[in-house]
């Protein structure tokens, strides 16, 4: 980077006439505006053309030459000119007029400086509100086009989830395709759901799991004919026992449970598992309410006040 040729001569006055002591040059302006120790002593042992001892005037010029080589020059050079601005230790100098003379110029350009500075931070404040701004339209665009895939998807589902609902005569294919639509529910609301799998070398089966804020959900999914009972949760209890400490479980149960399980969940000290309905699941094809906020308030529900179900009607009316 170079220096401005006025800066740069500006510069020079100020090193060579504001202090008459080479070393007190240093420590009330040099040192104070980063020059090194290391580099002021090399001045010192440097000699000009006739053998003799640089002037201060001889070392400001080096001293410019090598500030315009570095990144921070733009810093040292303002430091410099401001410590000018404001001096007023003429007692220092040998030429007092001529110092404050340069020091009268050190104001003038560091009020320029000063105005350039204010110009280049109002700009740089438009171009982040500028890039804020950009940022937020393209969030924004990109909320409207999810909302708008979701609308979409949880409509065909909704379509799916109702010719489900007329299979009566084939419950085990019902069963498999309610795994489906669920895969690809989770996968509207980004969420990956693991399908059906066996763990425990095969003495296992998980109908899915998924994750969710940092922890595990083993998912059952049940639709028959009959209410489930405490038989199937003390199944998915002990899926749940064998995972890691960070696995909670979700029963969906389509036809709902019988009367007694809910209390004996409660009752269970290892609170674990969670339930979801029918309804539930329709509330969400429906849109009435995302899969992530329905899922999150369970689970908030669960936790907090020991409710392994509440309904989605109590939730919506929250």
């Amino acid at each position: 980077m170079h220096a401005n040729p006025d800066i740069k001569r500006l510069i020079i006055d100020i090193i060579a006439c504001l202090v008459y002591k080479k070393t007190q040059m240093y420590e009330l302006i040099l040192r104070p505006a980063g020059i090194s120790e290391k580099f002021f002593a090399s001045l010192l042992k440097k000699r000009n053309v006739d053998g003799k001892p640089l002037t201060k005037r001889d070392m400001g010029a080096i001293i410019v030459q090598e500030l315009e080589k570095k990144s921070e020059y733009k810093n040292n050079i303002n430091s410099i000119i401001k410590i000018a601005a404001n001096w007023n230790q003429f007692h220092l100098t040998d030429n007092e007029m001529l110092a404050r003379a340069t020091v009268q110029k050190a104001r003038e350009v560091l009020n320029v400086i000063e105005i350039m500075e204010e110009k280049e931070k109002q700009l740089l404040r438009e171009e982040k509100e500028k890039e804020r701004k950009r940022l937020e339209e393209e969030r924004r665009v990109a909320i409207v086009k999810m909302e708008h895939e979701i609308q979409n998807q949880s409509k065909l589902l909704l379509m799916m989830y109702d010719e489900l609902v007329m299979m009566k005569d084939n419950p085990q294919k019902r069963g498999l395709m309610l795994e489906q639509l669920m895969n690809m529910l989770f996968n509207v609301y980004d969420i990956a759901l693991m399908q059906s799998f066996r763990r425990n070398e095969g003495g296992e089966q998980i109908d899915g799991a998924f994750k969710l804020d940092g922890w595990h959900y083993l998912v059952e999914m049940k639709w028959t004919s009959q209410l489930t009972d405490m038989k199937q949760l003390d199944s998915l209890y002990g899926k749940v026992a064998r995972s890691g400490k960070q696995t909670m479980g979700l029963l969906l149960s389509i036809g709902g449970w019988s009367p007694h399980v809910v209390p004996l969940m409660k009752q269970q000290p290892d609170k674990s598992i969670f339930l979801m309905d029918g309804l539930d699941l329709r509330r969400v094809l429906t849109q009435d309410i995302p899969l992530i906020d329905l899922l999150q308030k369970k689970i908030a529900k669960f936790n907090i006040e020991s409710e392994p179900f509440v309904s989605v009607s109590m939730l919506l009316n929250e």
